[in-house]
């Protein structure tokens, strides 16, 4: 039997290649190859559900609602958009930029009870709420008492 020195940096190091590698092929099948900071910007989204509506939250700092599409399309949602590249940006005056620009595009199948006819949106603080109410129909339904024959 050989007896090998245990050298963490080593593991940790092929651990990181490895990572490294993965991430490549991710970003090679997802089409966010234009470098870092540009091309990969994926918003953060919340989703809830209340009792007379479905919230959809995306975080979108910096973005005006010039920026932002909102459609429905065969009951699917879909919140689409552009954060762009500040102009004034040049890379040499910044030591590490994690701010991340390029398209998105994010879709959400929507229940039957939806209200397609009435969402609304709203922008604060860099978040977009959207709105889609429950159809009132489907609110009375949830309980249906049953006769017996």
């Amino acid at each position: 039997m050989v007896v090998t020195r245990f050298n963490p940096s080593i593991q940790l190091r092929e651990a990181r290649r490895g990572f490294e590698l993965l991430s490549a092929m991710l970003d090679e099948v997802s089409g966010s190859g234009a470098g870092k900071g540009q091309g990969d910007f994926v918003p953060a989204i919340n989703t809830r559900e209340g009792e007379y509506a479905y919230h959809v939250e995306v975080d979108l700092p910096g973005m005006t609602k010039e920026d932002i599409n909102i459609q429905v399309e065969d009951n699917t949602l879909v919140i689409s958009g552009e954060r762009k590249v500040k102009e004034e940006i040049k890379e040499d005056d910044y030591y590490r930029i994690e701010s991340r620009f390029g398209s998105f595009s994010r879709s959400f199948s929507l229940p039957e009870d939806a209200d397609t006819e009435n969402i609304h949106a709203e922008s604060a603080d860099g978040v977009l709420e959207v709105i889609v109410p429950k159809l009132e129909s489907a609110k009375v339904d949830k309980v249906k008492k049953i006769a017996i024959k």
